[in-house]
Parts: C-alpha cells; sequence; structure tokens
C-alpha cells in the first residue's frame, strides 16, 4: 500500500398521523415533544483530508468511513480507521482503484465510484452504499449497488447492483439500515425524485418504491440555514434533498425516514415495506407522520428506543426520548453533523462532513474539505442523554 494511500487521514484514536388508513397497516400514536438541553460533549477520535460523510462501528468495535466523491477524486472511497493511526482502503485497494479520470476504463460493477455510507449489521457483515453519481450529477453506468463485506475475511461476499427502474439517472441512493434476521435492506435515495428501495438480500430483488411520493420529497417551504443564513450556491440555488435520513426501531418493526430538506418525521411497518404483493396505493396508506422535527441529515435510534437527530442548522446533536426532545450537545465545531454509529459499548460516533463549506456554497473554499469524526461523551457531572449516568468509555446505562 503507497504511503499517500496510507495518510489520508491525520488521526487520534481514543479507542403519528396517519396520512390515510386500511387493514394493511397498524397506526402508531403521534407524539408531541418538547426542547430542552443536555450536558455532553465532544471528543474527537479522527480529523480527515478529505470530505467524509459515513461511519459505522462493527459489534467488535472496528470504525470504518467512507469518502463520497463531490468535490474531489478521493483516492479512498471505504477505509477503516487502524490502531495506528492509518485509513487502510478496505476491503482492499483494488475496489478503491477507481477515478473519475479512468471513468471509461473501468468498470463500475466492481469498484466504489461514489459511496455516500456504510453500516456494518449484527451478523458480521460491512453493507456500502454506492450510489455511483460523482458531484451527485450522472449517475454511471453498472455503477449503483449495495456490496457487502465479510467481516472476517476482509473480502466482498455479495454484490447487488441496481438498474435504472431502482437506481434511474438523477437517483442518489444516500443511506441503508438492514433487517434484524439480515434478510431485507432499506435504502433512502435523497436525488431529484426522492423513494425508498427494498431489497431482498437472498435473491438479490429490488424495489423502488414510494418513488414521488410526499414523504420521500423536499418540503418547499423547508429553506436550509446555517450560520443563521440561507444555504445558497452561487446561482441562488438552495439545498434540496429528498428522502435521506433513516433509521430503524430497535424490534426492527418501524422504519423512519426523513427528506433533508423537510421537517416531518414519517414511519412504516417494515412488513409493509418487505411484501411485494402490496399494491404501490396500499403501501402509500401504511405511510405515517410520526413527528415535526426540523432539517436533519443523519438518524439513529439506540438500545433503549432515543431518536438522534443530527440538528444541521445549529452545530447539535439532538435526541428524541418519548415526548421530550434534548439538546444533547451544540459545538460550533459540530459543522453538519452527518451519520451517527453506535459502538458496542453504547458510545454514539458522528462524522462532520461540513456540507456548508464546500465550494459548492463558497467557492473560495476549493475542491478539498477537512473533516471529522467524533464521539459523544458524557458532561462533566457524567451525565449523558436526558440525565442518565454513563457508564465506562460513555456507555449509556
Amino acid at each position: 500500500m503507497e504511503m499517500n494511500m496510507q495518510r489520508l487521514a491525520t488521526v487520534t484514536l481514543l479507542f403519528g398521523t396517519v396520512l390515510a388508513g386500511t387493514s394493511a397497516c397498524t397506526s402508531m400514536a403521534q407524539q408531541s415533544a418538547a426542547p430542552s438541553r443536555g450536558t455532553a460533549h465532544l471528543q474527537q477520535v479522527a480529523s480527515f483530508e478529505h470530505q467524509v460523510t459515513g461511519v459505522t462501528v462493527s459489534k467488535d468495535g472496528r470504525i470504518f468511513v467512507n469518502f463520497p466523491r463531490w468535490t474531489e477524486d478521493a483516492p479512498v472511497s471505504v477505509g477503516e480507521v487502524t490502531r495506528d493511526g492509518h485509513i487502510r482502503p478496505y476491503p482492499d485497494d483494488a475496489w478503491n482503484s477507481w477515478r473519475n479520470a479512468r471513468k471509461n476504463q473501468m468498470s463500475a460493477g466492481d469498484h466504489f465510484v461514489c459511496v455516500q455510507s456504510v453500516v456494518a449489521d449484527a451478523h458480521g457483515n460491512l453493507w456500502v452504499v454506492d450510489p455511483a453519481a460523482p458531484a451527485t450529477a450522472a449517475v454511471v453506468q453498472g455503477g449503483p449497488k449495495l456490496v457487502r463485506i465479510d467481516l472476517k475475511t476482509n473480502r466482498v461476499a455479495q454484490v447487488i447492483r441496481f438498474d435504472e427502474t431502482v437506481a434511474p439517472q438523477g437517483s442518489y441512493l444516500n443511506d441503508v439500515r438492514i433487517s434484524l434476521d439480515g434478510r431485507h435492506a432499506y435504502l433512502t435515495d435523497a436525488g431529484a425524485k426522492g423513494a425508498l428501495v427494498v431489497v431482498d438480500l437472498q435473491s438479490g430483488k429490488a424495489r423502488r418504491v414510494l418513488h414521488g411520493h410526499p414523504s420521500t420529497q423536499p418540503e418547499k417551504d423547508v429553506v436550509v440555514k446555517a450560520d443563521g443564513q440561507e444555504l445558497r450556491r452561487p446561482d441562488g440555488r438552495g439545498v434540496e434533498f429528498a428522502a435521506d435520513s433513516i433509521a430503524l426501531s430497535p424490534d426492527g418493526r418501524t422504519l423512519y425516514w426523513k427528506p433533508l430538506t423537510g421537517r416531518t418525521l414519517y414511519r412504516i411497518r417494515t412488513d409493509a415495506l418487505e411484501n411485494p404483493r402490496l399494491s404501490e396505493k396500499d403501501l402509500e396508506a401504511c405511510v405515517e407522520r410520526a413527528a415535526e422535527t426540523e432539517p436533519t441529515d443523519g438518524l439513529w435510534i439506540d438500545g433503549q428506543g432515543r431518536l438522534y437527530l443530527s440538528a444541521i442548522e445549529q452545530d447539535a446533536v439532538k435526541v428524541r426520548d418519548g415526548d421530550r426532545i434534548t439538546t444533547l450537545v451544540q459545538d460550533k465545531r459540530l459543522r453538519w453533523p452527518d451519520t451517527f454509529s453506535e459502538g458496542p459499548d453504547g458510545t454514539i460516533y458522528v462524522t462532520t462532513s461540513r456540507i456548508q463549506d464546500m465550494n459548492w456554497f463558497k467557492p473560495e473554499t476549493g475542491p478539498r474539505l477537512e473533516t471529522q469524526l467524533w464521539r459523544i461523551e458524557p458532561g462533566p457531572n457524567g451525565e449523558g442523554p436526558n440525565g442518565k449516568p454513563a457508564g465506562p468509555a460513555g456507555q449509556l446505562q
């Protein structure tokens, strides 16, 4: 491995209301929320020389991150943060060798083109979401895919490729959650026409659902702000991302999602999503409004059912616990909190992708953007979210 590949990062390791109802669905009661504040703080885990989005921590504590090709031809797409402070291309150099300049010379189906998300499951796998749309522009033919890597062998074990019925031009597959039994994957599409994608992981068959449904589209009255100002490109375009945030309930029975450019959190029963015999009309009738929040990027639900939200406009992470919303940590260094993951000890990790600082919005920034990975630590009084005591390494008890 070349030294410049190893040094990609300088790392310090610190090891509702129902939209419509039919008999196909079961309604879930809407909850109110009242804001309050918490006492946690940030501890930096890693600093990267390139723009990071996703992070995931495996059940044995390995940390993986990914770098999309948004404004530069990043040298690594998926990497493991190693104990000696390097980023190791994962699972190997070959899968990370695709380059924009060699687009016509390399096959897009067996290389990472523009990776947006990495998620470790409970069955010893790392799942990689590749929308294959560098700069969130044209989808590279044959590139959209979901890749499963066996964490024991560190080898690619399965590649599920998506055709244009699942990932059409204009799509941008964003994030994924895996069912508890390991049989299904649920993805969001934050592209031009938002949707969800449901994948049967045994057969490899994928279905695009809720395509163009209000729950998967940007909300027209929402304008994303940063540093108190409307976030717009030099030509006046704002931030318009469709279905983006996604989370799975601890029992695996309910999937939550929301458009990034939106305030409404939606949910649906996973048994309805997994039923290919359910008509689109009946599936739409299963969608519920779960809560009114704010523009968010990442979502995470921990083992106690608390929902973590990345409050991108406020440099903050918030927690929804029952009928309360708590500001867990607010810090100017949380420049666009992007993706959450939970370590085996209960510690919550979050990346800051600094989207508001990109040259899309600030041309003077240039193509390269330094970003960070953080862990959320208890406050000085030893409290975690909502005043719960913290155990070793910040574990919530």
